[in-house]
C-alpha cells in the first residue's frame, strides 16, 4: 500500500511569510527590548506598543508558539517575557544585537521579494535600483545615516560566524591580517580579541572610515587594527599574511570575483590563506536551503551575484595560483572556504 501523502510541508512553506513577518514586525516594534526588565500582560504591552486590542493577544501568542516569547500564566493575566534567545539577540540593550538585520528585511527586501518572478524573469535586480537608476550600494554610501543602519545590519549576526572563525582556524603561525570590505572592523576586533599577536588592516571605501574607526577606539584596538580607505576594484589590497573576505565574493558577478581572488593572490605572501566568509551552498546543491534562498536574494538585490559552492570557489581559486584548500564550517548554514597560496 502506498504511503499516504501529506501536503502539510507545502502548506507550511507557502504560509512561512505570515511568521516571518510577525517577527520582523516584533523587532520594528522593539517589543524585545520593551521586555527588557520585566514580564508584561497583553493589556500593558498593548499600550505600551500601540496595538489595538483586536490584534493583541494573536499577535502575542503567536510570537509564544513560535518560540520567540515565553509567557506564565494563561488569559489575560498572562505576563509576556523574552526566551533566552530573544534577550540576548534581539534586546536593543544587549551587546549581542542583531536585529539590525531582521529592521532592513522588513523595512526593504520583505516588499522586493514580492517580485521574485520578475527577477527570475529577466534577471535583473528588484530594488531601489530600478527606481533611482543607480546602485545600492551607490546610494548607501552617499548618506553617512543610511550607512551606519546598513553597516550595523550587515555586521551584527556576523559576530557568532567571527568567533567561530577565531576559534576553529589557526591564526598561531600568521602575524597579519587584511579584512576586505571589513565594515565596522567586527572580524578584525573580534579575531584580535583572541589573537593577541595579530595585527589587522580593515580595508573598506572611505565614507566607512569615520564608523570603523569609532568602533576600533571603543575596544581599545587603535594601535593593533589599522583603518585602511579604499576601492578594493581599483586599488591594491592591504598585503598581509591573511586575507579575510566576509559576505563579500556573493555581492558580485562571476567576473568581479575573479578580480577580488586575484587580488588576494597578489597581497598574499607564499604560504598566506585566502579566507571567504560565506552561506556556501553544499556541492550537490540539495541541502544548504539558506544558502540557496541568499543567492536568490543576491538575484533580487545586484541581478547579476550569486552564492556558490565550495566546489566553485576552489575552481576560481587553482584558476588564479592557490594551491591548497580548506572549509571550515563555521555558525548555521556559513563557513570559512580557505585558500593557501
Amino acid at each position: 500500500m502506498d504511503e499516504e501523502l501529506d501536503p502539510s510541508h507545502i502548506m507550511q512553506t507557502a504560509t512561512a511569510f505570515w511568521a516571518s513577518k510577525v517577527l520582523l514586525t516584533a523587532v520594528e516594534f522593539d517589543l524585545f527590548s520593551t521586555l527588557a526588565a520585566e514580564s508584561m500582560t497583553a493589556k500593558q504591552l498593548g499600550e505600551r506598543l500601540d496595538i489595538h486590542p483586536r490584534g493583541r493577544f494573536d499577535f502575542l501568542d503567536a510570537l509564544v508558539s513560535l518560540g520567540f516569547l515565553d509567557r506564565d500564566g494563561d488569559g489575560p493575566d498572562g505576563r509576556y517575557k523574552n526566551t533566552p534567545e530573544t534577550s540576548a539577540f534581539l534586546n536593543k540593550a544587549s551587546p549581542a544585537y542583531i536585529g539590525g538585520l531582521p529592521e532592513m528585511l522588513n523595512a526593504r527586501l520583505f516588499g522586493f521579494w514580492n517580485n521574485l518572478g520578475t527577477a527570475l524573469k529577466t534577471g535583473e535586480p528588484q530594488t531601489e535600483t530600478k527606481t533611482l537608476g543607480k546602485p545600492i550600494f551607490e546610494e548607501l554610501y552617499a548618506s553617512e545615516s543610511k550607512l551606519g543602519v546598513f553597516l550595523e545590519a550587515m555586521t551584527g549576526f556576523q559576530f557568532a560566524n567571527f568567533s567561530q572563525l577565531a576559534e576553529k582556524f589557526d591564526f598561531s603561525r600568521f602575524n597579519s591580517v587584511s579584512d576586505i570590505g571589513g565594515a565596522l572592523a567586527l572580524l578584525s576586533r573580534t579575531v584580535a580579541s583572541r589573537h593577541g599577536h595579530l595585527s589587522f588592516n580593515s580595508f573598506d571605501l572611505p565614507p566607512v572610515a569615520p564608523l570603523a574607526q569609532k568602533q576600533v577606539d571603543a575596544a581599545g584596538m587603535t594601535d593593533r587594527i589599522s583603518i585602511i580607505s579604499g576601492d578594493f576594484f581599483q586599488d591594491d589590497l592591504p598585503k598581509a599574511d591573511v586575507i579575510t573576505m566576509g559576505n563579500i565574493l556573493h555581492d558580485w558577478n562571476l567576473e568581479n570575483k575573479k578580480i577580488l581572488i586575484k587580488k588576494a593572490y597578489e597581497a598574499l605572501p607564499k604560504g598566506g590563506a585566502l579566507i571567504v566568509v560565506e552561506n556556501l551552498i553544499d556541492d550537490a546543491r540539495r541541502k544548504n536551503t539558506f544558502g540557496l534562498l541568499m543567492s536568490l536574494n543576491m538575484l533580487i538585490e545586484f541581478g547579476d551575484a550569486f552564492d556558490y559552492t565550495a566546489a566553485d570557489f576552489r575552481e576560481w581559486c587553482v584558476e588564479t595560483g592557490f594551491s591548497d584548500f580548506d572549509v571550515v564550517p563555521l555558525a548555521g548554514p556559513t563557513s570559512a572556504a580557505i585558500a593557501y597560496k
